[in-house]
């Protein structure tokens, strides 16, 4: 997991942009972003930014997004701001939790 830094102009084909916080490399750190990262390239492909917040680097960012545990996905934009809190390997409920329509296959 790297950490992407944090444009203030996002190109404008980003659609969606996602903090995904944890805490270290742990297993469920991993499987978070792991599951994060194929739900959005098979439903949001070329459409969206991750970034990811360890809060063991940097505990004081929690407090902006009102983290309290992690994994925790916040969804910035588009507004309104959503939270998903747990490893994301319920794609349905991920889906549902960014408000995002499933690929048709």
């Amino acid at each position: 997991m790297n950490d992407t830094s944090s444009p203030t102009n996002l190109p404008e084909a980003v659609r969606y942009e996602l903090r995904l916080y944890v805490a270290g490399q742990t297993p469920k750190s991993r499987a978070a972003f792991a599951n994060l990262k194929h739900i959005c390239e098979t439903h949001l492909a070329g459409q969206y930014r991750i970034e990811i917040i360890d809060l063991l680097k940097t505990p004081q960012l929690a407090a902006g997004d009102q983290i309290l545990a992690v994994p925790t996905l916040v969804r910035r934009l588009p507004e309104p701001i959503k939270k998903i809190i747990g490893d994301l390997s319920n794609e349905e409920r991920v889906l549902v939790g960014l408000d995002v329509q499933p690929m048709e296959a």
